[in-house]
């Protein structure tokens, strides 16, 4: 893994575009587009070339597939490679077999991806699970996933233990860094440590099986058709997704969100399949972004809208600290970003920021870049996946301008595991279109615009107002650190439009930030979106996927209530 230099330094070696050596420093690391360039294949494999890790080896095995920001662990090729087919030969000698599924519950560490790669070339589908949930919650998911394989950390242990008791399903659990107790919880190195890192004998493609974040109910696993291909072969979606998000050889992607969530997922596992290293950060913090970006030369990075807010925070000094010219691109979506924090990034990183918008479910995408954002402001771009089509309640076609339900012919098949039910509702009557129920609207020129979720779309006195467009001003208030609109019960109107702010730190709440930020929405806003009140959170329930539990704080002031008829 590493190599020192003549001082006696460790090294980490990368070979560069014409085979040129560039040096990977412990104490200052240095991806430069220079020094992780196009690379040649040589001759000769240990691994095989079955699976991507394999054929990254042939082109520098001690070339790091990721770096883990916080704690600057590097895992090289070859390591992913030998560790990823240890923990495969193990779930086959445990008895899964093709289209078997296991599950991984941790936070982002550096066990993580060999966790995935393990099934993505056994033929499996491996549920990454979202790290915050309570025993409850992740019992529910184990169990409707049908798996028999748990792998968690010891930071999980307890949470996963107490999910256990209701999960007889799950045969093993791995602790991928603690110990082991008894024959069903067992410690990952210690359990792979007899079997070979060579690959398995049939080998062939798997892949993720993802939950929804279930801000609206209980999660949905989105089940996507697996065809009988070798792993190094990807789906068509992953495909579509590389070449939309401009992945190139030598590439150097920061990742600042948690891998359980489809988008980093799938954005670090495609950098590896590059043959590029990934930038890892265990939890997102928005100077050490920047850090990151300059340290380590980052050519591309994936964020959501609450993390560009939250760089744009700190005092332009700060900000302009960092030399960020080594970013090619950067990609945001997950949720809708507010059109002045955006203007504010453009001006500030320059033209390489690209927006698309699509569902973990994969029924659709639409993309544009800064400049076809510019002429658009608010977009989340043009269909180029799927066929879009906007409904009324009726099924009848939205004219241009007018807010309906999206829903596409759907690009990439998918149904909800174990709930055909769900499946159906999800689907218009002739099978052909699917939705996960957003509102939005075309322009003229064929742009997507979004306003809302249906579910979280407020009626008051027989309007309809969609609280994203409050949501967005709010944010931009230098603070506020966060914000929620939604519904509640009112008597009169039956509902009406209410607010809950998370401030910045050191503001404290009470009547004069309430009056300051009524003035601001009435400056900016038509009366009838307007809260008629404002509740202050210390922390409101967002998760760092940039998606946010509004559900939660909604059912407060609806207990009670069983419809919105007052």
């Amino acid at each position: 893994m590493f190599y020192a230099d003549r001082k006696g330094n460790p090294v980490l070696n990368l070979l560069g575009k014409d085979e040129r050596a560039a040096r990977f420093t412990l104490a200052a690391p240095n991806l430069s587009r220079s020094g992780a360039g196009r690379r040649r294949k040589s001759a000769g494999n240990i691994w095989g070339d079955r699976h991507v890790c394999a054929r990254a080896c042939r082109q520098g095995p001690q070339q790091p597939a990721f770096i883990m920001a916080q704690s600057g662990e590097a895992v090289t090729y070859a390591e992913l490679e030998a560790r990823s087919n240890r923990l495969a030969h193990l779930l086959r000698d445990r008895g899964l077999r093709r289209l078997d599924h296991y599950a991984i519950f941790m936070e982002n560490n550096a066990r993580y991806i060999e966790s995935c790669c393990a099934g993505e070339r056994t033929g499996l589908y491996f549920t990454c699970i979202n790290s915050f949930l309570t025993p409850e919650e992740l019992a529910y998911i184990l169990n409707n996933s049908e798996s028999r394989v748990l792998i968690t950390s010891e930071a999980k242990r307890n949470v996963a233990t107490a999910a256990l008791k209701h999960c007889p399903k799950i045969e093993l659990c791995l602790i991928v860094d603690g110990k082991g107790e008894g024959e069903r919880v067992q410690n990952l190195d210690q359990a792979t440590a007899a079997y070979p890192a060579a690959p398995i004998a049939d080998e062939s493609l798997g892949t993720a099986m993802l939950y929804s974040s279930g801000t609206t109910g209980r999660p949905k696993g989105i089940l996507r058709p697996l065809p009988v291909q070798p792993p190094s072969q990807q789906l068509p979606l992953f495909t579509f997704l590389r070449k939309l998000w401009r992945y190139r050889d030598g590439m150097v992607y920061l990742s600042p969100a948690p891998l359980y969530h489809s988008a980093p997922q799938a954005a670090v596992h495609l950098t590896i399949r590059q043959g590029g290293t990934a930038i890892i950060m265990e939890r997102f913090d928005a100077e050490r972004y920047l850090e990151l970006v300059q340290t380590y030369k980052v050519t591309h990075s994936q964020l959501v809208p609450t993390m560009f807010s939250r760089m744009l925070k700190p005092p332009e000094a700060l900000r302009r600290r960092y030399d960020l010219s080594s970013l090619e691109i950067a990609i945001h979506a997950a949720a809708p970003c507010p059109v002045q924090v955006k203007e504010r990034m453009i001006a500030w990183w320059g033209p390489i920021i690209h927006e698309y918008y699509g569902a973990t479910e994969g029924l659709g995408f639409t993309a544009c870049d800064s400049a076809e954002w510019l002429a658009h402001k608010g977009t989340v771009g043009k269909v180029l996946l799927g066929e879009l089509h906007v409904l009324d309640d009726a099924m009848k076609p939205c004219p241009t301008g007018t807010p309906g339900t999206l829903w596409f012919k759907t690009a990439t098949p998918f149904e909800y595991f174990n709930d055909p039910e769900k499946t159906a509702r999800a689907r218009s009557a002739d099978g052909a279109m699917s939705t996960v129920g957003d509102i939005g609207y075309l322009d003229n020129d064929g742009y997507l615009y979004l306003t809302d979720r249906a579910t979280f779309m407020i009626i008051s006195g027989g309007v309809n107002i969609y609280p994203q467009e409050c949501e967005n001003l709010l944010i931009t208030h230098p603070k506020v650190a966060d914000a929620a609109v939604f519904g509640v019960p009112n008597e009169d109107l039956g509902e009406e439009v209410k607010a809950a702010v998370q401030l910045m730190p050191g503001v404290p709440p009470g009547p004069e930030i309430t009056e300051e930020l009524m003035a601001f929405c009435a400056a900016h806003l038509a009366p009838q979106k307007w809260p008629h009140s404002f509740d202050f959170e210390a922390e409101l329930p967002r998760l760092p996927t940039g998606k946010l539990y509004k559900q939660q704080l909604r059912d407060r002031y609806w207990q009670g209530h069983k419809t919105r008829i007052v």
